[in-house]
């Protein structure tokens, strides 16, 4: 088998760049979290960095979000996770918000982890693809918001 043959047949065996940069953005998160768990101020300062660097549509649509929730669950503190925004209570993500542009995606996506209070029966949604926020979105979100930290 050629260099060639090979580096292609590990490239397609198990994770992609973004994968593996993702993996390595977290691990410096979780050390980041040793060092200040409880400090809100360091959290929301590393949000609004990471939404800095996204690109337009994303960083309007994070920007709103983040407000949103800020406003409508103040029990949520902000941290990153895999280099994204997310709202966490007692240490754990409750929701988070993944930009398109991150992974090359055509919509970013607005999600939450087991731990928000959102079940309906036997089966619910967890997971909001996002083009565009408008006021039926808003009102969407700041609902689901308040659920999940009910």
């Amino acid at each position: 088998m050629s260099q060639t043959a090979k580096k292609d047949a590990q490239k397609s065996e198990g994770f992609s760049d973004a994968e593996r940069a993702a993996m390595k953005e977290r691990a410096k998160e979780l050390k980041a979290e040793a060092r200040a768990k409880k400090d809100r101020e360091a959290g929301e300062k590393d949000v609004l960095a990471k939404i800095a660097e996204m690109p337009e549509p994303d960083r309007a649509m994070a920007t709103r979000l983040h407000e949103l929730i800020k406003a409508n669950a103040p029990a949520l503190t902000p941290k990153t996770w895999y280099g994204m925004p997310a709202y966490a209570m007692d240490g754990k993500v409750v929701c988070f918000f993944t930009a398109a542009s991150k992974f090359d995606s055509r919509y970013a996506t607005f999600g939450f982890n087991d731990t928000a209070n959102l079940d309906e029966g036997a089966m619910w949604p967890t997971s909001f693809a996002l083009k565009a926020l408008n006021a039926a979105e808003e009102a969407r979100i700041v609902a689901l918001v308040k659920k999940a930290v009910s």
